[in-house]
């Protein structure tokens, strides 16, 4: 019984429609009427269904793809960055920018015509390629200003809107640049601590939604002085021009901490508009560039010979003449040509003093040395930009000799501050930070190089060259500082020239208890009038430091000194040794 009813219900059903059809679609003239009024109803049937989606769509304030769309197109939100002292120096501000749904332009020709007469720096014929494709979302400009917000908006351009974004700002524009890097147009970081913060997780966050707003983020604190950082950037401006360099970079690192306090290479750039940025000449020359340092690797041999117990600052060293090997002899810029004491081979400068401790030493013992110091291996910080050393392939006994006095192996100029940082902060190997730490964080990784006494040695060297030796241009009165000039050929096609050098000038304040450490390098600086044509490291990275000194120690809280304190007081281990008071005029007692 259940199984009649659906049967007879389709053969009724069918039994009317046939013949309907049949009616409709047939080819009798008497019928035409009805078939006329079938096929105009259902044109506007079409029609209606058509307009009433036309005003549905006009009228719906955002689809889900469009949203999705703005969301993945749209620049995110970023922290703050901040110095040590709470400055700002990088922040995001809100911005429009306009955007198109090509689907949703009627006449594609119009809107670019009416769009580019409005935004004159929109090329017309790339977005008519971009309005002409099937994509739902397109930018046509992104970051515009509130003038031409309003001119766009008066334009009354169906499928043409405005989203908000962020955009990334540097108050002090190129102070800090090579530091902080820059972001792109999405607000994505490219270089510096921008690429470093993006690296700690940021993006996974910004991808998941998690970061709508830069205040929901902690601010980044680094351990930068903006105001000493504005200094030393500063001289360095001044010394470029006045010596006529190449380039010039100098910081200023915590050698307790291992924090940057301060750091500038130039020439540089500005972070809001990094279009040169990647310039080979706009490196970061204390973290990306690597060169032979020169003479300042002298304290790192002598350390080494003292910690070997292979010498002591009152030992003495034939400095007679040339040192030879094989068809290769090593000078002296200032030779005496006599037996020299340590003390004097470091204030003299002595290549030849300084090879022969070298090779007391021997390669190995030497290889060993330098790379517990961390100078063959990269150097690696918060900064994502650094460079491998160039360390010889075949390392013999010349390359001993050469490297103890600074030539023949290439380092980051930051690379060779930690090493010396280790040789006077107690003999602790501590890396460079760019963000706040404390020296109790700092020390309890930091291993042990050298020993304690050594360090002291190091100091007392140091320091004596502020008095009587090369670096008698950093002697700041009141600071107590202590220094190592540095001055190498550069290497060109394969050999050194004669006529091209790079300058270094690596100093302490104060040496008795040391608290900052400076580092000043010149690129191919000029002999001037004013140093009688003389372009070696004391004349223009070593004048630079010296101002910097004056300049941004009082600021780093650092205050001069009335009272110079004694040798015993300062160096008990080395004065045990006997060894004598500098010349005439020093202000030890």
């Amino acid at each position: 019984m259940q199984d009649v009813a659906p049967p007879a219900r389709r053969r009724s059903i069918g039994a009317w429609l046939m013949p309907f059809l049949r009616g409709v679609l047939g080819t009798r003239i008497g019928k035409s009427g009805s078939r006329v009024r079938l096929i105009t109803l259902a044109f506007g049937a079409v029609f209606v269904f058509l307009g009433a989606k036309l005003v549905w769509l006009g009228m719906k304030p955002e689809q889900n793809g469009l949203k999705r769309a703005a969301t993945e197109a749209s620049s995110r939100a970023r922290p703050d960055i901040v110095d040590r002292n709470g400055d700002i120096l990088a922040t995001d501000i809100k911005i429009d920018s306009v955007f198109a749904e090509p689907r949703r332009i009627i006449d594609k020709d119009e809107a670019v015509e009416l769009l580019t007469a409005v935004l004159p720096d929109v090329n017309a014929r790339e977005l008519r390629e971009r309005l002409g494709s099937r994509k739902g979302f397109i930018w046509v400009k992104r970051g515009i200003t509130p003038k031409e917000r309003e001119e766009v908006f008066r334009l009354g351009l169906p499928g043409v809107g405005f989203l908000p974004e962020h955009k990334r700002v540097y108050p002090n524009g190129p102070v800090a640049a090579h530091v902080l890097g820059f972001t792109n147009t999405d607000n994505i970081g490219i270089a510096g601590v921008e690429k470093y913060i993006d690296g700690t997780g940021l993006n996974d966050l910004a991808l998941a939604g998690f970061t709508a707003r830069s205040t929901d983020l902690k601010p980044i604190k680094l351990s930068l002085d903006i105001k000493a950082t504005y200094a030393v950037r500063d001289e360095l401006v001044k010394g470029l021009e006045k010596f006529k360099a190449k380039a010039a970079a100098a910081a200023i690192m915590d050698v307790n901490t291992g924090e940057v306090i301060a750091i500038a290479s130039l020439p540089d750039y500005d972070p809001n508009n990094p279009v040169d940025a990647l310039e080979p000449n706009r490196i970061n020359r204390m973290t990306v560039g690597v060169f032979e340092m020169g003479s300042t690797f002298k304290a790192l041999t002598m350390a080494m010979a003292i910690d070997a117990r292979k010498v002591t600052v009152n030992s003495k060293i034939d400095a007679r003449g040339a040192l030879r090997y094989g068809r290769f002899a090593i000078n002296d810029f200032h030779a005496q040509n006599r037996v020299l004491s340590v003390s004097e081979v470091f204030t003299y400068s002595s290549n030849v003093g300084t090879a022969r401790m070298a090779l007391m030493i021997g390669v190995e013992g030497h290889k060993a040395f330098l790379r517990k110091i961390g100078q063959l291996d990269r150097m690696r910080t918060e900064l994502p930009e650094s460079a491998e050393p160039i360390v010889p392939r075949n390392w013999g006994d010349l390359n001993t000799m050469t490297i103890a006095f600074g030539h023949g192996l290439a380092v980051a100029p930051l690379q060779a501050m930690m090493a010396v940082s280790a040789l006077v902060n107690g003999g602790q190997l501590i890396k460079p930070t760019f963000l706040m730490r404390t020296e109790q964080e700092a020390r309890a990784t930091a291993p042990q190089v050298i020993r304690p006494d050594t360090s002291e040695s190091m100091r007392y060297l140091m320091r004596l060259n502020a008095e009587v030796g090369s670096a008698k241009t950093i002697n700041v009165q009141g600071y107590f500082p202590g220094g190592k000039t540095g001055t190498a050929n550069k290497v060109v096609n394969g050999r050194y020239a004669n006529d091209r050098v790079f300058t270094t000038f690596t100093a302490v304040a104060p040496a008795d208890k040391p608290k900052y450490l400076f580092l000043t390098v010149y690129d191919e600086p000029q002999g001037v009038p004013e140093t009688g044509g003389a372009r070696t490291a004391a004349y223009n990275a070593g004048a630079t430091t010296g101002r910097i000194i004056e300049r941004v120690t009082p600021m780093l809280g650092l205050p001069p000194r009335v009272a110079s304190p004694t040798m015993t007081q300062v160096f008990p281990t080395v004065a045990r040794l006997g060894v004598g008071l500098p010349s005439s005029g020093s202000a030890w007692r």
